[in-house]
């Protein structure tokens, strides 16, 4: 029987069943395999994949909806992935081009590029809006701890969250906000006179702890935050910082946190992000947006 053409194969949707094919296309581009960060990704967003006629996944990638349901205002790309012996073969692309057109003729999308990645989604009409900075590392205490209070949060902090990321972001978020507590190890919030003014996530991934969604109305909350979750793991940390957060990249570097990467913040159908970027300090994750 002849090999079908790479071209022919089906791009279907993929489901939580399809988390260990996903992780193990992680682990043949030499990614770390995110499990739990995969499950997320699977149950809130939509993935599509392509499957390899030699078993497991030639290609995957998620897409993740915020706003209605049935409208939504904005779709995040993310875990763009093409299996080793297929690569530079047009396969990325194709799949790209589907999920674009499914998803982007009538909603706005957005992804991080890595500089591997970006010449292809500038093929594709995407638009350089921003950039990111990658750091980890073992967070260390310097100094008097931040002023700003934070403790952890309850479950009756949820509908304040939901409407304080709703402001920061643009857009409707609450299918993922609703799965923090569930997916994360900490989730923290700072808070004046009874209102929320920041919160963060901290989640397991690998042997690290990503830190985000961080939110915050200023840097002094955002610093707070980030020392109250890094008190509270023996872990190193790893989160993604937007680069016009300069003062809190400098501080976080005086703490022990590298630079192990940047990533272009790209839009598709808009011009720029909704929402404001002055309390947007770092994502959930990069898939996700």
């Amino acid at each position: 029987m002849s090999t079908p053409l790479l071209a022919d194969l089906p791009i279907r949707r993929l489901t939580h069943r399809d988390l260990s094919a996903c992780a193990d296309l992680c682990e043949d581009r030499g990614w770390p395999r995110e499990e739990h960060k995969w499950g997320l990704l699977l149950t809130a967003g939509r993935g599509y994949g392509i499957d390899a006629p030699d078993g497991g996944l030639l290609a995957a990638c998620v897409v993740t909806e915020y706003g209605s349901p049935q409208r939504p205002d904005l779709c995040a790309i993310g875990m763009v992935l093409v299996a080793e012996r297929h690569a530079r073969q047009g396969v990325g692309r194709r799949l790209m081009r589907h999920v674009v057109t499914e998803t982007g003729t009538t909603t706005p999308l957005t992804l991080y590029a890595t500089p591997h990645g970006r010449p292809l989604y500038e093929e594709l009409g995407f638009k350089v809006t921003g950039s990111s900075d990658m750091l980890s590392g073992h967070f260390t205490a310097l100094g008097p701890p931040p002023a700003v209070a934070t403790r952890p949060a309850t479950g009756e902090d949820l509908a304040s969250l939901v409407r304080f990321d709703r402001e920061a972001f643009g857009v409707d978020r609450t299918h993922m906000i609703t799965r923090l507590p569930a997916f994360s190890d900490q989730l923290r919030v700072a808070e004046e006179a009874g209102k929320i003014t920041g919160y963060v996530a901290a989640w397991p991934n690998m042997d690290t702890h990503v830190v985000g969604p961080l939110v915050a109305r200023d840097t002094e909350t955002a610093k707070a935050l980030v020392a109250s979750v890094a008190a509270r793991t023996d872990r190193p940390l790893r989160t993604d910082i937007d680069v016009r957060h300069e003062d809190l990249l400098t501080w976080l570097k005086e703490r022990g946190l590298a630079s192990v990467a940047s990533n272009s913040i790209m839009t598709y159908g808009i011009p720029e992000l909704p929402g404001d970027w002055t309390r947007r300090f770092a994502p959930l994750t990069v898939a996700a947006g």
